[in-house]
């Protein structure tokens, strides 16, 4: 009986010891998952078009200047609104906050960028402001909408138009989208730095935003740039976004604009801080501008 005993307690033994064996192995796997969760890098858990809205766009800017602009041509407030090359949608959603007559459609060709609106910006709204956007998945040469008081074509989005027929047709297809008092607002960059093969670093809370000018053709104002995003974990989110653009030239977007059938183009360009010496964010009209190195400016044109 003893004996027997005895092997019970050692079959027993056994089975324990197996089973606190495989706890421990399990228990081992389980930390090794989370201290692999734990030390993912933060360029893999970026989201791209997140960081993109904190470094590239202020569309509370951008709606002051456009909503101002308006009104000192026309007089009066502009309600409806059209965003060419949309992307998040994060524009047409400022617009539709500012005020309750407000209505926005956005244009953009990307599925993706805009299911990502939809899930990002969009559902921020109060419902009766959501109702007031449409997203429109289409070329910006083919997509129709009811006749808009603004049409908008910002961070130098249209200059993927790399032919002077290209361009014009986009020009033209803009002023017949316009309503009777309709004007266009778009964005232009310049200065001898922007024809420089170069990188520029942007520190923010959390990442630093880089601006690469990978190549520039002076033969064909081709160019190529690129978005990356580095993180103080010292990875990197490389090619968050690239453009193949044609650096277009104040003169001939001009030109084109006329060509087009728009009247009364003007040109706003950025004050200077007199203790910096940098812009002050503050666009006026004007006919002469500074030859710095480096510049953004703003475009109207009227129907």
């Amino acid at each position: 009986m003893e004996i027997a005993l005895c092997g019970l307690f050692r079959s027993l033994n056994h089975y324990v010891i197996i089973a606190r064996m495989k706890f421990a192995k399990n228990k081992q796997k389980q930390r090794k998952r989370k201290k692999s969760n734990d030390t993912k890098s933060m360029s893999s858990r970026a989201d791209r078009h997140a960081l993109y809205e904190i470094s590239v766009q202020d569309v509370e800017h951008e709606y002051d200047f456009i909503n101002k602009t308006y009104r000192k041509i026309k007089g009066y407030n502009a309600h409806t609104l059209r965003e060419d090359f949309c992307g998040t949608a994060n524009m047409c959603c400022e617009w539709v906050k500012n005020r309750e007559k407000n209505t926005a459609v956005g244009v953009d060709l990307d599925p993706e960028v805009l299911a990502w609106g939809k899930e990002n910006n969009l559902k921020k709204l109060e419902p009766a402001a959501r109702k007031r956007i449409t997203l429109i998945k289409d070329n910006v040469l083919t997509a129709k909408a009811k006749p808009a008081q603004v049409i908008l074509a910002m961070n130098f989005s249209y200059q993927l138009f790399k032919t002077r027929k290209l361009m014009k047709t986009y020009f033209k297809k803009v002023h017949d989208s316009l309503a009777d008092d309709g004007v266009f607002f778009l964005d232009a960059f310049g200065g001898y730095e922007a024809y420089q093969e170069t990188k520029e670093k942007t520190k923010h809370k959390g990442f630093t935003y880089v601006w690469e000018q990978e190549s520039y053709n002076p033969i064909t104002g081709e160019m190529t740039c690129h978005i990356h995003f580095h993180f103080p974990d010292k990875s990197r989110l490389r090619k968050a976004f690239t453009y193949e653009w044609r650096l277009w030239t104040l003169p001939e977007i001009q030109e084109i604009l006329q060509e087009a059938g728009f009247t009364n183009i003007t040109v706003y360009w950025e004050g200077t801080d007199e203790e910096t010496g940098e812009g002050d964010g503050i666009y006026s009209p004007t006919t002469h501008g500074d030859p710095d190195p480096s510049w953004v400016c703003y475009i109207s044109a009227e129907k």
